[in-house]
């Protein structure tokens, strides 16, 4: 007796946890909170599924009781009760019910799978060949982190995705080493980025939901893909058309930035010998995507995070430059625990000042 009391206070501890649980969920990282068209018809059509499997679950669990409480042995009754096997209307019921609760999920789920993956819009061109003004993205997946270029703006960034609101934009997905998978979870369900080929898919962000989080969302990797997996985030700022249009005309025309006193001058010259080779510090370069092999760090000192997940000061820069295989296990950055602390402190001023927008 003890025991089974004791089994039952354990499964009432787990439901109530369970229950507050499903409660939790940031609204910029919540797919319970949709946040734009995709997320939002995702949303509807797990609703939809969820209320059919619970009315059949209802239906079966009603009949189960009815069944076990009406038909159950009485006492001292040891007649048969009446046969029904081989009833066709019995089998009619429960071939024909399944059957149409199938095609009322089946229908909105095919039509919402071909409108969701129509991106010819990407490739539609005016009158004068030039394509027209839908935002294409090229995102491109590394070990851990993430690549975003704007091909018609000619724009590099990586770690935060700039984007505008109430209106589509188009992403084309690679990766670069192994497969990971893009996904803004109030804003739209998972793809996948592989290295063999491109997927295609669209989002849009809905400015109020936006404005709710301060315009900012949580991206993050969905494909097991090493050992820093769940470390492999990036944020998406939305703005405005005006504020995206400013932001990209400031990002076309940023230059080379220029270091502001003596100590972030020597951490030019140091990361010009150890990170330049790697790194770029501009949103326009050009190099070809291939030879991108490390994050174009030219709003670093913009950013709200060091590498997707340590909070954005000095202490914490400096510590993953000395060592960033302690923070992001398995990232293709070398270890710089032999520099001088001045050089790593001079090379931490300079990062913290490459700025576009913040001047």
């Amino acid at each position: 007796m003890k025991k089974r009391l004791h089994m039952w206070r354990l499964a009432s501890l787990f439901a109530v946890l369970a229950l507050i649980l499903a409660g939790c969920g940031e609204a910029n990282i919540s797919a319970l909170q949709p946040a734009g068209e995709v997320a939002q018809t995702q949303y509807d059509l797990m609703i939809l599924s969820t209320l059919i499997m619970v009315l059949v679950i209802v239906v079966v669990v009603a009949i189960f009781l009815i069944v076990i409480f009406r038909f159950r042995r009485k006492k001292g009754d040891n007649s048969i009760p009446k046969q029904i096997e081989g009833s066709h209307k019995l089998e009619l019921i429960w071939t024909i019910i399944p059957i149409l609760l199938l095609i009322i999920l089946t229908i909105p789920t095919i039509i919402t799978t071909f409108d969701l993956a129509d991106t010819k819009a990407m490739e539609k061109k005016n009158r004068d060949g030039k394509k027209k003004d839908e935002l294409v993205v090229n995102v491109r997946a590394n070990l851990y982190w993430w690549e975003f270029e704007y091909p018609d703006l000619g724009i590099v960034t990586s770690q935060d995705l700039v984007v505008p609101t109430d209106e589509k934009v188009y992403f084309n997905l690679t990766a670069s080493d192994v497969k990971h998978s893009f996904w803004i979870p109030a804003v739209g369900g998972k793809m996948d980025t592989n290295t063999d080929g491109e997927n295609q898919f669209w989002l849009e962000f809905d400015s109020k939901k936006a404005d709710d989080v301060k315009n900012t969302f949580l991206g993050k990797c969905a494909e097991l893909c090493g050992p820093s997996h769940a470390l492999m985030d990036f944020k998406v700022k939305t703005k405005s058309r005006e504020e995206f249009n400013q932001w990209a005309e400031d990002m076309k025309a940023a230059k080379k930035p220029v270091a502001e006193g003596d100590v972030a001058k020597q951490g030019e010259e140091v990361f010009n010998k150890s990170c330049i080779g790697c790194h770029a510090v501009s949103p326009s370069d050009a190099r070809p995507a291939a030879s991108r092999t490390a994050p174009n760090l030219a709003t670093f000192g913009e950013r709200e995070k060091i590498a997707g997940v340590l909070e954005h000061n000095e202490e914490n820069l400096a510590n993953w430059i000395k060592d960033p295989q302690e923070y992001k296990p398995g990232n293709t950055m070398p270890s710089f625990k032999d520099m001088d602390q001045e050089q790593i402190d001079a090379l931490v001023e300079y990062l913290m000042g490459l700025k576009v927008e913040e001047k």
